[in-house]
C-alpha cells in the first residue's frame, strides 16, 4: 500500500483531524503546526494527511476541505488559522490549484484558500492529538465538531468510514 501527504490548514486543528480522520482511505492524520515560505512563513494550525490516492482521490480531500471550514473568510485570525493546502511536490502543488479552479464556481464567495508549500511541522501536544477521538462528549466536540461530521455524513457519506465515527454515527441514530 503506497501512501501519499498532503497538509491542510483552516480552522482549528482540532476539527480538521476529526474530518480527516473520519475518511477511506486516510490512514493517519498529524495534527500540529505548519508553517511555509515568504508571508506565510510562520506556524500556523493544521494537519498533516496520509492517505491512499487509489481509496480516495485528491480531489475529494480538497473538496472536503473547502467546505468544512471558512475557505471564503478572510477573517482575522488567519495568521493563527491559514486557509491553505500545503503541497510536497510541484505536481501536487499543479493538481491542488486546477482543483480548486474548478470547485470555485460551486462557491457563493471567492475562496481565499492558499496553494502553499510544505516547509516545516510542530505536532500539538500529546494531550490534544486525535482530540475528537478521545472527547467525543466535549462541549467543543458537540458544538464545532459534530456538524462538520454531520455536514460529511450528509454531503460525503460514501468517504466516509463508519467505524472512524462508530460514536458519532450512533448519536445521529438515535435523534432520527
Amino acid at each position: 500500500m503506497e501512501l501519499t501527504k498532503i497538509a491542510f490548514g483552516g480552522g482549528c486543528h482540532w476539527c480538521t483531524e476529526a474530518v480527516f480522520q473520519a475518511l477511506i482511505g486516510v490512514h493517519k492524520v498529524e495534527q500540529g503546526f505548519i508553517s511555509s515560505t515568504d508571508e506565510n512563513n510562520t506556524f500556523s494550525e493544521a494537519v498533516i494527511v496520509h492517505f491512499e490516492a487509489k481509496k480516495i482521490e485528491l480531489k475529494i480531500l480538497i473538496e472536503i476541505h473547502l467546505r468544512t471550514h471558512k475557505s471564503t473568510s478572510n477573517h482575522s485570525m488567519r495568521n493563527k488559522y491559514r486557509s491553505a493546502v500545503y503541497y510536497y511536490s510541484i505536481s501536487q502543488k499543479e493538481e491542488s490549484l486546477k482543483i480548486i479552479d474548478e470547485l470555485k464556481s460551486s462557491f457563493k464567495d471567492k475562496i481565499i484558500t492558499k496553494v502553499v508549500s510544505f516547509t516545516s511541522f510542530k505536532p500539538s501536544a500529546v494531550a490534544f492529538q486525535n482530540y475528537y477521538q478521545s472527547n467525543p462528549n466535549k462541549p467543543f466536540c458537540e458544538t464545532y465538531i459534530n456538524p462538520k461530521l454531520k455536514f460529511l455524513a450528509q454531503n460525503f457519506a460514501t468517504q466516509i468510514e463508519k467505524s472512524k465515527v462508530s460514536h458519532f454515527i450512533s448519536t445521529i441514530e438515535e435523534t432520527h
